[in-house]
């Protein structure tokens, strides 16, 4: 893991702020490049979250190196409010979150996440429930059509629908290769050599991990558990998790645009959760893009908790 440099890490690691006797939250752990880096800027404590059991169990020789000052969680952000009121803390300085996919699910085959290597057509993060091999050969063609559109914003996506269940009648799709060869014979190819499977892949991932609605909820969790003065640092990689993002810190800051009786304010009248001190997200420079490409697409929003109570549950659900 010491050879992993995360997106943006600096400029997290200014967002977040890390001081002496503080508590924070990495709420996306992967290989453990956020956690390190709060951890060697002050004598805090870290509460490592992953739904990823792999990143869990390669991070116990960093929990070591850290001597107790590093926790980590197995489950999902969108609990992190329940997974660190098991360990008895209601209130944190700070949380970060690193949306997507990680590199260690990228860069391993196996997992089934990249079109890249061939491997099992697996991409799930928590290595249960439904797998994008289940997905691919049992959805209906209109629903592979709507998945492929909405998630991976896919202009061809009924063509790539029609391919795969004209493909899969001769056969289960069981691999990456597999399946980024259909993908390639129904999209053509694009003028930015971006890889014509890439978008389709992205939706499938993003619907077999749900990763949408997890977003929805985590952003609600950390607007529960950070303090009044607390930090949140959330980067994206793509338009559909940065709006997301985007959403929900304008209204919780006050800046969403006022609603219409065709279309009703959500939260009128209740005080800010969250200032917002920079309203455009922050992006790579060309040196850490050159040093790492996948870092060209990540935006960076950060937010500072108020004093304010969260708002209630069930107006927290953000549009799709």
């Amino acid at each position: 893991m010491s050879g992993h440099v995360p997106v943006l890490v600096n400029e997290v690691l200014a967002a977040i702020a890390p001081r002496a006797g503080g508590i924070y939250v990495d709420g996306t752990f992967g290989a453990g490049g956020y956690s390190a880096a709060i951890l060697d800027a002050a004598p805090c404590k870290v509460y490592g979250i992953d739904r990823d059991p792999d990143a869990i169990a390669s991070g116990q020789a960093m929990k070591h190196r850290y001597d107790g000052r590093l926790d980590l969680i197995a489950g999902r952000f969108g609990d992190m409010a329940e997974l660190l009121a098991a360990r008895g803390v209601k209130l944190v300085d700070g949380v970060a979150l690193d949306l997507g996919v990680s590199s260690m699910q990228l860069d391993r085959a196996e997992r089934g996440f990249s079109f890249r290597a061939d491997g099992p057509l697996d991409m799930r993060m928590e290595k249960s429930g439904r797998s994008a091999a289940d997905l691919v050969n049992r959805a209906s063609e209109a629903e592979l059509a709507e998945i492929i559109s909405v998630y991976g914003e896919e202009r061809h996506a009924r063509r790539v629908a029609k391919a795969i269940v004209k493909a899969r009648t001769g056969g289960p799709i069981a691999t990456t290769g597999a399946l980024a060869e259909i993908v390639r014979g129904a999209v053509p190819a694009a003028r930015d050599a971006i890889d014509p499977a890439t978008r389709t892949f992205q939706a499938l991932r993003i619907a077999v991990n749900d990763e949408l609605a997890e977003i929805d909820r985590g952003l609600a969790a950390a607007e529960t558990v950070l303090a009044s003065g607390g930090r949140l640092a959330v980067v994206a990689f793509h338009s559909l998790e940065d709006r997301r993002v985007k959403s929900f810190l304008r209204a919780r800051s006050g800046q969403a645009p006022r609603g219409s009786r065709h279309a009703p304010e959500t939260g009128r009248g209740r005080a800010p959760t969250f200032d917002v001190p920079q309203r455009r997200p922050v992006g790579p420079g060309p040196a850490e893009i050159a040093a790492n490409p996948r870092a060209r697409s990540a935006r960076l929003r950060t937010a500072i908790r108020t004093a304010a109570p969260a708002w209630p549950r069930e107006e927290r659900r953000l549009s799709p």
